[in-house]
């Protein structure tokens, strides 16, 4: 059974995790026309019996997009945010734009800005992008790309992940119009050659990050490891072509130990991107190079997602007959495993249930729920004839529905399915 939501004549955009309130009541959306079309000026939400609120307005020539919700009370959200006024500041971009937070109508900046040499520790030199809080609603991940990169050479500007940690606020001096402070202490978790070695571990981006479980993961040796981020990372295989591949940053326990520097600055400098912290050192999971079909795939495009007891990080890859299924793998490495075995690919970013053991995922143009442990498929909603949009099927927090996104008439709309 399914049930649409919204009916405007206009898009309703979810992002791919965290599109419901911590109560499971209401879904929270933004209104650009597209994906690629940074333009929507509301963050929305809509309840289950379908009432409509404004959670924020931009203003000042600024657009906001991507909005996801804290999955703790009291009830927050975040979103990318433009910049105002933007013939003076820049107008959007990759590397100009910032993370908001968002709380009774009004938006707080997340990530403070210095691109003025020395730079300033904790704060970030260009935009963030897909911010999602931690599961203890504490801290928040994104991916990131730098403006000092960017004009000093364009192909240097690579794609990151960071973390922001409420250690403190961050201030940096203003010598620019394009620098204001942040309410979070931000760092870069990932580390990107500009050149990757071929064959080696290096990647030159690292993007569609995941926290990996409720309480991070055990370790081999039983211990467990409070705090960590997955995500994909694009490695070079010995012929030097592009090969995406899962890797894992294990990430301090305490906030202040964000605020180390490890053998470069946290900052950055005038050649170089900003550090991570002491001790943050990425590690790759999966080598797939000498597969038939080599690497994570990139369509549909997905964000990696952890088991809620931090057992199994699941992706997507081609089988050997070329079907997009759904893999998973442990924190601690090893072969990965194959979840599904479809005749079908799988046609979406997914989610797990709450409590585990079932995943959603859009696949033959239906919602379908995945058991985990044997791979059987359950359709959940009928097979139309146009796929549902492959950019979230989002589990609720109680486990009740799962949300997605239906072209009707032209128009993206929300609708929810009965999980089982």
């Amino acid at each position: 059974m399914e049930k649409q939501l919204t009916f405007a004549p206009r898009n309703h955009q979810l992002t791919n995790i965290n599109v419901w309130t911590a109560d499971s009541q209401w879904l929270v959306y933004d209104v650009r026309p597209s994906q690629s079309s940074f333009s929507g000026l509301t963050l929305e939400r809509v309840s289950l019996s379908g009432e409509r609120e404004i959670l924020y307005t931009a203003r000042d020539g600024a657009h906001v997009g991507v909005v996801t919700a804290s999955p703790t009370l009291p009830q927050r959200y975040l979103a990318i945010h433009g910049p105002e006024y933007p013939d003076l500041r820049g107008h959007y971009d990759f590397h100009h734009r910032r993370g908001v937070v968002v709380q009774a109508g009004i938006a707080q900046t997340l990530d403070a800005c210095d691109i003025t040499p020395p730079y300033t520790p904790g704060a970030l030199r260009g935009g963030t992008h897909v911010h999602v809080y931690s599961p203890d609603g504490e801290r928040i991940s994104f991916t990131y790309n730098d403006q000092v990169m960017h004009q000093l050479d364009i192909k240097r500007d690579l794609r990151n992940v960071g973390v922001a940690v409420p250690l403190k606020a961050v201030r940096p001096p203003k010598q620019h119009p394009r620098e204001y402070d942040g309410s979070h202490f931000c760092v870069l978790v990932s580390q990107t050659p500009p050149e990757p070695r071929a064959g080696s571990d290096e990647i030159d981006r690292a993007y569609e990050e995941g926290w990996v479980g409720l309480h991070g993961y055990l370790r081999t040796d039983g211990s467990r490891q409070h705090s960590a981020l997955a995500f994909i990372g694009d490695t070079r295989s010995a012929q030097g072509e592009k090969v995406a591949e899962v890797f894992i940053v294990d990430l301090p326990q305490a906030d202040a130990d964000f605020a180390i520097a490890g053998a470069q600055p946290l900052q950055g400098t005038p050649a170089a991107l900003p550090a991570p912290p002491a001790g943050v050192m990425q590690r790759r999971l999966t080598f797939t190079h000498q597969r038939r079909w080599p690497g994570l795939v990139n369509q549909p495009r997905h964000w990696l997602r952890s088991a809620p007891d931090g057992s199994e990080i699941a992706f997507l890859m081609k089988d050997d007959q070329g079907i997009v299924q759904l893999w998973g793998i442990a924190p601690s490495g090893g072969e990965p495993r194959q979840i599904t075995h479809s005749e079908w690919s799988m046609q979406s970013a997914f989610s797990w249930h709450p409590q585990g053991g079932k995943l959603a995922i859009i696949c033959d143009n239906s919602v379908m729920q995945v058991e985990a442990e044997s791979g059987e498929m359950q359709r959940l909603t009928p097979r139309s004839r146009l796929a549902p949009v492959g950019d979230a099927a989002v589990w609720s927090p109680d486990g009740r529905y799962i949300a997605f996104l239906r072209q009707v008439d032209g128009w993206q709309q929300i609708f929810i399915a009965d999980g089982r």
